[in-house]
């Protein structure tokens, strides 16, 4: 039976990369890059080949792989593990990067910011610190090819070959032999005579300074150059010089030394050095530091380093997040570093959290969510919003709070393209039909309209001719003014969605109607719609070939691309609904209608209210058009003259004539106010022409968006209209009678008689 012997390199369960050895390490270890096999994920291997007649290398070798396995620190070299042969020496660590080759990539990419540099320094500093006063060890090789970087831009301390403990029982400091690495040797080296007093942390310190002089200026020519502080910043070049001074005994502690770069207005003394501080002692925070901590961050996220962002701040928000409480404070430092990752590591790490986030009952978490749905949004498929995100998103139209039912509304702009038949033209349906019918709050009727509007193009044909007439011309009808504006907007938005027989029988009667609207803004919008389908009609019937490519659409199957119209008519319902909403409650109050369903409305500013009429079902509104006595005309204002030749049928330029200055809806203020003005406004002005209050009970949507029946009672304005007409009937036949009267008294009355009456 044979037996063959196992090799240790084969089974080990790292392998290196088939690519030259990083350089700039001048010592008997190669740096590689490697893998581990199992999993494919990054590591650092540095490999030390034993070579005949290098007894003495071979021992500091095999000394600094003890020291690799033994010495745990933040801030040293992290091992990994490790295989000793006859051979060779290998010592896997955590990837990194040689300092000297990372600020090198880093100068042709636009240089190394102060910030970076600063936390650098005071990790290797505080590594220093853990070796001198913790372990008595003496480092002895503090140099540029001694630090390496990590990923997320940490550097590390290295190079511990030459390390011996500062209490003298493991003899003294061993043979370097090396010019590259001796050239960083203080001067007191040098006399051999022991006279000179110093510290056990002195020549680690010099080593510092140099260190410091080569990361500001480039590779040290010689000692004499450490007298030129050249590039080395003026709030560490006291601080340097203390590292450099002939005197080993004047040079500082290292934990001295960052103390007095700590303090205020010092190198150390920023906000990236107070962040990382707080990140690494996170766990042992309270909870109110953690909230404090993460609402302060995202201001400062712009001038940190990407790389930071990514591999070092965004893990500690997901464990925040995950284990920590950290709730809604989150969110927004979240999105920001989620900027940073490609598609594929946003999937991995920030969709699985956003995910989990949609199902919290944490009001704050939700809003926040549905405000900065559009940072994520395109990184969401439609299975995942359809199974995981929509059926936890509609429970905001339900919820008692306005700001998180309207917030669900504007959600809807950008989920509405990723959801499938049944969520879309069934559930969604359902919920706007509610909302457009019951809702208290005039401002989230009026968005619920200007939103059908923006998605119109993404339902089905027959959804959309069952919904969308129907749903605009009872946004005609709302007694909120905007909200009728906004109707007559989305009809406009998706005329090419409508036949000639719909735009003719059911869109016009409905918009002229409005033309007496008792607000102008309602009435300008009103005429402009009107011409535009009289035009659209017009041109069908000079030439009725066009009625098919008019038509196009009308049966098309749901696109994106037809949606285009709808775009620009109403953009703020996407960067400010909730600011539009607070504005016009404020500036455009609605009170409550008379008992005969005509909203009364606000008089406008500079318009004296008319005078009380007998008539009691007539609210007094300036706005209305009928004359108060025979034969009177009215002239219109000239400040409210029409100008819908200058305006642009893609704003909102009359809506935005009533607000007043921006305010968030998610204000608890705004939200009582809302409550308190249109909540008795809605309740009372329903009109019966469908019954919306079967939806919930029956769960059909097909009772929600229906056409409005003939028992209808006419709109406000032709309800003024008509008692207007009955008012001058009453008035002339008075007269008559006077005059028949005095004819009967007097006689005929001669030419030039003075008039009595």
């Amino acid at each position: 039976m044979w037996f063959f012997a196992r090799d240790p390199v084969r089974d080990f369960p790292f392998e290196l990369i088939p690519e030259p050895p990083e350089g700039g390490l001048p010592g008997p270890w190669a740096l590689h890059r490697g893998r581990k096999k199992a999993t494919g994920s990054p590591v650092s291997i540095f490999v030390y080949d034993v070579k005949p007649g290098a007894e003495e290398q071979t021992q500091v070798a095999k000394a600094a792989f003890k020291r690799f396995k033994t010495l745990r620190h933040p801030n040293i070299l992290a091992y990994i593990d490790g295989l000793e042969t006859e051979k060779c020496l290998h010592v896997v660590t955590e990837a990194v990067t040689p300092l000297g080759i990372y600020l090198k990539a880093r100068v042709e990419a636009g240089g190394l910011k102060e910030l970076e540099i600063s936390w650098g320094l005071h990790q290797i500093v505080k590594a220093l610190s853990f070796l001198v006063n913790d372990c008595s060890l003496i480092h002895n090789n503090v140099c540029m090819a001694a630090v390496f970087v990590d990923r997320a831009g940490e550097w590390k301390l290295g190079g511990l070959d030459y390390m011996y403990s500062a209490q003298g029982n493991g003899g003294g400091p061993p043979r370097k032999g090396i010019p590259e690495l001796e050239q960083y040797d203080p001067p007191e080296l040098a006399d051999s005579s022991g006279r000179v007093v110093r510290e056990k942390w002195s020549a680690d310190m010099w080593r510092l300074g140099c260190l410091i002089w080569e990361v500001f200026n480039g590779p040290l020519p010689r000692a004499a150059a450490l007298r030129n502080p050249g590039k080395i910043p003026k709030t560490l070049v006291p601080h340097y010089c203390e590292l450099v001074g002939a005197n080993p005994k004047v040079r500082p502690n290292p934990a001295r030394f960052l103390q007095n770069c700590r303090a205020p207005g010092g190198f150390m003394s920023n906000r990236f050095v107070e962040t990382n501080l707080f990140l690494e002692e996170i766990q042992i925070k309270e909870p109110a530091e953690k909230q404090k901590f993460f609402q302060e961050l995202s201001k400062s996220l712009d001038a940190f380093p990407e790389d930071f962002c990514r591999h070092k701040v965004l893990p500690q928000l997901l464990t925040a997040f995950e284990f920590g409480n950290a709730g809604a404070v989150v969110l927004t430092p979240l999105f920001k570093v989620g900027k940073f990752l490609s598609a594929e590591e946003y999937q991995q790490k920030i969709i699985p959290v956003v995910v989990k986030m949609f199902s919290s009952t944490d009001r704050a978490m939700r809003i926040r969510l549905l405000q900065q749905m559009e940072q994520f949004i395109q990184y969401l498929d439609e299975p995942t919003v359809n199974t995981q995100i929509f059926p936890h998103v509609v429970h905001g139209f339900l919820d008692t709070n306005p700001a998180i039912r309207e917030q669900t509304v504007k959600s809807m702009l950008l989920l509405a393209p990723k959801l499938n038949e049944a969520n879309l033209n069934v559930e969604l349906m359902k919920h706007f039909a509610r909302l457009q019918a019951k809702d208290e709050q005039g401002p989230i009727r009026c968005n619920t309209t200007v939103c059908l509007g923006k998605i119109g193009s993404y339902l089905s044909a027959s959804t959309r001719h069952r919904v969308l007439t129907s749903a605009f011309s009872r946004a005609t009808r709302d007694p909120f003014a905007p909200s009728r504006v906004a109707g007559v907007l989305g009809f406009a938005a998706t005329h090419n969605l409508y036949s000639m027989n719909d735009c003719a029988q059911k869109i016009l009667p409905v918009l002229c109607g409005l033309t007496v609207d008792p607000e102008k803004s309602v009435r300008d919008q009103a005429f402009k719609a009107i011409r535009s389908f009289l035009s659209k009609l017009e041109s069908v019937s000079e030439d009725p070939t066009q009625l098919e490519e008019v038509e196009k659409d009308v049966h098309a199957a749901s696109s994106p691309g037809m949606g285009g119209a709808a775009a620009s008519w109403a953009g703020w319902a996407v960067t400010g609904v909730s600011s539009l909403t607070s504005k016009l409650i404020r500036s455009h109050p609605t009170t409550a209608p008379t008992e005969t369903n005509i909203p009364q409305r606000p008089t406008p500013e500079g318009v004296p209210a008319p005078a009380p009429t007998p008539v009691p079902a007539t609210p007094t509104t300036s706005g209305h058009w009928e004359t108060q006595e025979e034969d009177k005309d009215t002239a219109e204002d000239s400040s409210t003259a029409d100008r819908w030749d200058d305006e642009d049928w893609g704003s909102l330029e009359e809506a935005e004539s009533v607000l007043a200055q921006q305010d968030d809806w998610s204000t608890g203020g705004q939200v009582s106010r809302a409550s308190q003005v249109s909540n008795s406004d809605h309740k009372s002005s329903k009109s019966p022409e469908s019954d919306w209050s079967s939806w919930e009970a029956e769960g059909s949507w097909e009772q929600g968006w229906q056409e409005p029946s003939s028992q209808e009672p006419p709109p406000d304005g032709q309800v003024k209209a008509e008692l207007a007409r009955k008012k001058r009937e009453e008035r002339r036949r008075e007269m008559e009678a006077k005059r028949a009267e005095r004819k009967v008294a007097k006689g005929p009355m001669k030419l030039g008689a003075r008039k009595l009456d």
